[in-house]
């Protein structure tokens, strides 16, 4: 007789949430992933206009034009400047490597994939760029930006897809560190301008990507973490 796994994945999809309050929400999920195992998770959402740092960033890419209005916040994941707002879907996948495999690089590339497949979707060819991570259209204009963090093979921090024609706050900084970058959006592109309808595609794209059978709900598979606190 033989038996099959099924492999559940948890996901929520809260709207906006502010830059800083996501943290704190994936750190928790992290913490119960190692302390007490359960399903892995996604979140898919969008922040209030931030412009974030990676661990390592340097900080002359966010430039002197960027607004003063807009939050700046040095985080843990890797990579450079880049911006978040409103039209970007953003995604944080709270994944245990060891259930997949324990493979930085493969990850990323993984997640890279999801991304081009959900693109594909919209008639958009998307695909890598050699020695630069993220999703870039033509070779030359970046669709998704990837910057994760790991700790003990458990994943947190993710990508933000750009999804609506508004680009403008990237118009003072220069992203992941790229001098000349052009910026470019899924509705710029020819695709859809609606953040839902692109996260419903991009979730399809990860749980086949990944493997999963089955999408459960946050809040039924973790009421003490569905909503961030």
């Amino acid at each position: 007789m033989s038996f099959s796994m099924t492999r559940s994945l948890a996901v929520t999809r809260p709207g906006r949430v502010p830059y800083e309050l996501a943290t704190r929400w994936q750190e928790a999920l992290v913490d119960r992933r190692l302390a007490s195992g359960g399903a892995d998770c996604l979140l898919l959402l969008e922040h209030p206009p931030v412009y974030t740092l990676g661990r390592g960033a340097d900080p002359r890419f966010l430039g002197l034009g960027a607004d003063g209005d807009i939050p700046v916040i040095r985080t843990s994941r890797g990579g450079q400047v880049t911006y978040h707002g409103p039209g970007q879907l953003v995604g944080y996948p709270i994944l245990d490597l060891r259930m997949h495999r324990q493979d930085v690089r493969w990850y990323v590339r993984e997640i890279e994939q999801v991304l081009i497949d959900a693109l594909q979707t919209f008639g958009i060819a998307a695909g890598r760029v050699d020695g630069l991570p993220g999703v870039w259209v033509a070779g030359r204009r970046k669709i998704a930006s990837i910057g994760i963090a790991i700790r003990r093979w458990v994943t947190w921090h993710g990508f933000a897809l750009n999804v609506s024609a508004d680009l403008g706050g990237f118009g003072a900084i220069t992203p992941c560190g790229i001098d000349g970058v052009q910026m470019t959006s899924v509705a710029r592109e020819g695709g859809a301008a609606d953040v839902d309808r692109v996260a419903g595609v991009v979730l399809a794209a990860f749980m086949a990507r990944f493997g999963y059978d089955v999408v459960l709900d946050l809040a039924a598979a973790d009421p003490a973490l569905a909503v961030s606190a």
